[in-house]
């Protein structure tokens, strides 16, 4: 059974779409997932938006979620993190350093092209040299942070769009970048 953790901003609107959507997508397939979801910014206990409410009803979902915020125990619980947006990642990573072998934002984790996957690698590097030279008082070489910037405007953005406080389309479309990447992902561990 793997445990997967989606997290977003305030845990109202994408992070709850993609865990509804990866519980009922995965059952429909017989794969064994747990799913849950947090904020970075959460607040335990806040209703999900009409919006994304209204997108899983749709699906055939009928759940009532509500926030939470992220926790040690919610990151010591997953096998794998997805974020909805780069941001988040970073941001849980520097939350959680010991997390970061298995953080990753859902579209990143889903692609497949050998190209990308080998420009994420070394791009995860570079962040990780950047941190640790900033720890240290020290700035990365011109060699590095011209890499950094040639990956970084190589690689296709994984961020899926916030929809808070926009219109039902706005969800809509948010909730159809969450599922073409689940489908991906179920994909992907239906090949494994």
């Amino acid at each position: 059974m793997k445990h997967i953790l989606f997290v977003c901003t305030g845990n109202t609107c994408r992070s709850p779409m993609a865990e509804a959507l990866l519980r009922k997508m995965a059952k429909e397939r017989g794969l064994g997932v747990e799913a849950r979801s947090a904020g970075v910014a959460a607040m335990d206990g806040m209703p999900m938006s009409r919006h994304a409410e209204a997108v899983l009803r749709d699906h055939h979902i009928d759940e009532c979620l509500t926030s939470k915020a992220l926790s040690q125990e919610a990151v010591r619980w997953s096998d794998l993190i997805l974020t909805l947006t780069q941001g988040h990642k970073q941001h849980v990573i520097r939350s959680f350093p010991e997390a970061a072998g298995k953080v990753f934002t859902l579209k990143e984790y889903a692609e497949n092209d050998p190209g990308v996957l080998n420009d994420l690698k070394e791009l995860d590097g570079l962040y990780a040299t950047w941190e640790v030279k900033r720890s240290l008082g020290q700035d990365l070489s011109d060699e590095e942070r011209e890499s950094l910037i040639e990956i970084q405007q190589r690689i296709p953005s994984f961020d899926i769009s916030d929809p808070f406080g926009g219109t039902r389309e706005d969800y809509d479309m948010a909730a159809a970048e969450i599922r073409t990447a689940i489908e991906r992902l179920l994909d992907k561990w239906n090949e494994e």
